[in-house]
């Protein structure tokens, strides 16, 4: 789907996100994967520049496998001088957290970049992987 680069691009991508998955994955794991796309979209709208007409497009693939659902989350913004990586925030810090939480929360992480922008995906894995496995190839 396609959103705005605009704050309330998070919020569409959320709920369509939550109402296409609502009857195929735990409500556990979609909480999961709203918390992380309204990350990743909003980190886009923050950080990168939006694609030709003004958008950020979000894409899911469900995939359901012996040990249960896996999903993959992927925003592709139009980039950024620097690609998404996880920075220290400090107690106080308003912001700062983001990538932190889509670790913390998701199986593996990344960023694809090529010359018409990139992209953010996060993996869910059935099995439970460990969440710190961490990916963020450039």
């Amino acid at each position: 789907m396609v959103v705005p680069h605009h704050a309330s691009g998070a919020r569409l991508a959320r709920h369509r996100l939550a109402a296409v998955l609502a009857e195929d994955v735990p409500p556990a794991l979609l909480a999961d994967l709203v918390a992380v796309l309204a990350e990743l979209v909003g980190n886009a709208v923050r950080h990168a520049d939006p694609l030709p007409g003004g958008v950020v497009r979000v894409a899911w693939r469900l995939r359901s496998e012996d040990a249960g659902q896996h999903v993959r989350i992927r925003v592709t913004d139009g980039g950024a001088a620097a690609p998404p990586q996880m920075r220290a925030a400090g107690l106080d810090a308003a912001d700062g957290r983001g990538l932190h939480i889509v670790a913390g929360l998701a199986s593996r992480w990344g960023v694809d970049r090529d010359g018409l922008g990139q992209s953010v995906w996060a993996d869910f894995d059935p099995t439970g992987a460990a969440r710190d496995d961490l990916v963020a190839a450039g």
